[in-house]
């Protein structure tokens, strides 16, 4: 009997471990697909630095923004990787949040961005999450090891304009991708705040951007993002808050963040994360 128990048990670890290694190949090969589509999609750049021109007849708050952010002469961002710690809350009842780990790729035209993120649910049971806007598809998926299906949401206006609202906040990590001819209108609202907006083909993301007195980015804000709620995307006032700003490549970027949904019962926090590496490509 216990060599029965001990054969069993022997069975269920190697199980258990070829279908984690099956798991990292398949998500690792289904990530690799989302970055060769993303690189399909990509647009040359219009420009290889910044311009005087660019400047002009931008919001106060804006035009004082980029001045403080880009140094002189500074080169056209085109595609930034990125990798982040932090924690992750996984209700919207309770605080239950969880650790992860992530990388990210992005290209600032076309606009896109993969995220791929390991949640550590339990002790060698990580869920597996993309979050990404490739070619104008918005999209969100998770799977237990990567094989066990947790949630999967893609190829709606609703999921695209969602997508593309969190490319353009997180812009603040690639700060030439907002100006006017990377794409960005802006719109004044008042001596602190200005909106923004992106187009992509149909999809259009729109936010207001508030200034900090240090005239930084201090948050982005919307009163409509999808977010998933049982199985559907539902339109919900949004926030993002970033903070602790470093000078990288000549760019000043936030290195640390926070997301969160406004629900009818208060600001509920989901995200809270740091940037511990960051490379960029830039025009030439």
């Amino acid at each position: 009997m216990i060599r029965l128990i001990v054969v069993a048990v022997l069975l269920v670890i190697i199980g258990g471990a070829l279908a984690a290694w099956y798991g990292r190949v398949a998500w690792r090969r289904s990530t690799d697909g989302l970055h060769s589509r993303m690189e399909a999609a990509r647009v040359p750049p219009s420009r290889a630095a910044v311009d005087a021109a660019d400047l002009e007849g931008l919001p106060g708050p804006v035009r004082r923004y980029f001045q403080l952010v880009l140094a002189p002469g500074q080169r056209i961002v085109t595609g930034v990787a990125l990798e982040h710690t932090g924690t992750f809350n996984m209700s919207e009842t309770a605080a239950r949040w969880r650790p992860f780990s992530s990388s990210q790729r992005v290209v600032t035209r076309r606009p896109g961005f993969v995220w791929n993120g390991r949640i550590a649910m339990a002790p060698a049971v990580p869920v597996l999450v993309h979050d990404a806007y490739v070619a104008g598809e918005g999209l969100l998926e998770a799977a237990m090891l990567g094989v066990i299906p947790v949630a999967e949401l893609r190829g709606t206006p609703e999921m695209a304009r969602g997508e593309l609202m969190r490319f353009l906040a997180e812009a603040a990590w690639y700060p030439t991708a907002l100006l006017p001819g990377q794409g960005v209108t802006w719109e004044a609202v008042d001596d602190s705040s200005a909106r923004a907006i992106l187009r992509d083909a149909g999809t259009v993301a729109e936010l207001t951007f508030g200034f900090g007195a240090d005239g930084l980015i201090a948050s982005v804000r919307t009163d409509a993002r999808g977010r998933a709620a049982g199985g559907s995307v539902i339109p919900t006032p949004w926030e993002g808050r970033w903070e602790s700003y470093e000078r990288r490549d000549g760019m000043l970027v936030p290195i640390r963040g926070e997301v969160a949904w406004l629900l009818p019962s208060g600001r509920w926090p989901y995200w809270r994360g740091r940037i511990t590496r960051v490379a960029y490509d830039f025009a030439r």
